[in-house]
């Protein structure tokens, strides 16, 4: 936004940053008052006139005006996607999962449709996001287990970005993640069995018409399938409606 309007040293310093911040602040750009004294701090140190500097300049705020239009773009497809996505049944479900916001929530739908009879167990689901591993027996060999080469990278991008900002926001997403990285995995192999362990859980949320609850179930996790009891501080609320 800024070199929309300001592309040399010179133009920036005879704005000064008291109107460099209003010009920004009435464009609403986010921390006007640092941009605009990091941009005149670095014009006063740049007193050098260089050749064609007006012409680079023209093509500057041309392109600069080409990256603002596309960036209103993507935020107006972005509220396409997401109007779309909340027509689905299972959106709000979905939602209620700590950082599996309408975007996200879209690219899983994209993938699997939403019906998670279609997967029969969150086995195979995790196995469609490569998530799970695969057995790749020979012969006599068996019991070895390699990460699938065909899996949907859509819907695995969608777990693993999810799993990544649950790691800063959500408690028990944070809990499971640090007790992998104790037991030796490094922070992606922790992160993919996050996202797996998630994809379990969103899987029973979506069967059951099942909400997420932050706060732990002891009746719930006693009864459940070892594959479908949520992580310690996760459950899920059986008497929401799955509307």
């Amino acid at each position: 936004m800024l070199l929309t309007a300001y592309q040399t040293s010179a133009a920036i310093r005879r704005s000064g940053v008291k109107r460099i911040e209003t010009w920004l602040r009435n464009r609403k750009v986010r921390n006007a008052a640092a941009i605009a004294a990091t941009a005149v701090e670095a014009a006063v140190g740049q007193q050098a006139s260089l050749p064609g500097e007006k012409l680079a300049a023209a093509m500057v705020a041309r392109l600069a005006q080409g990256i603002v239009a596309l960036d209103d773009e993507i935020a107006e497809l972005d509220d396409l996607i997401e109007a779309r996505f909340r027509e689905h049944p299972h959106a709000e479900i979905i939602r209620s999962m700590p950082c599996m916001g309408a975007l996200l929530g879209a690219e899983f739908i994209a993938a699997t449709g939403g019906d998670m009879d279609a997967f029969g167990t969150p086995d195979r689901l995790a196995g469609f996001a490569g998530l799970a591993p695969v057995p790749r027996d020979s012969g006599r060999v068996s019991g070895n287990m390699r990460r699938p080469h065909r899996y949907h990278r859509g819907l695995l991008r969608a777990f693993y970005l999810s799993s990544m900002a649950s790691i800063k926001s959500c408690p028990a997403s944070r809990a499971y993640y640090q007790r992998k990285r104790h037991e030796g995995k490094g922070h992606k192999q922790a992160v993919l069995a996050l996202a797996r362990r998630r994809a379990n859980v969103l899987w029973a949320m979506i069967r059951d018409g099942a909400f997420y609850q932050p706060a732990p179930s002891v009746t719930l996790a006693a009864w459940l399938p070892h594959w479908e009891v949520p992580l310690v501080g996760w459950s899920v609320d059986r008497t929401c409606p799955s509307g």
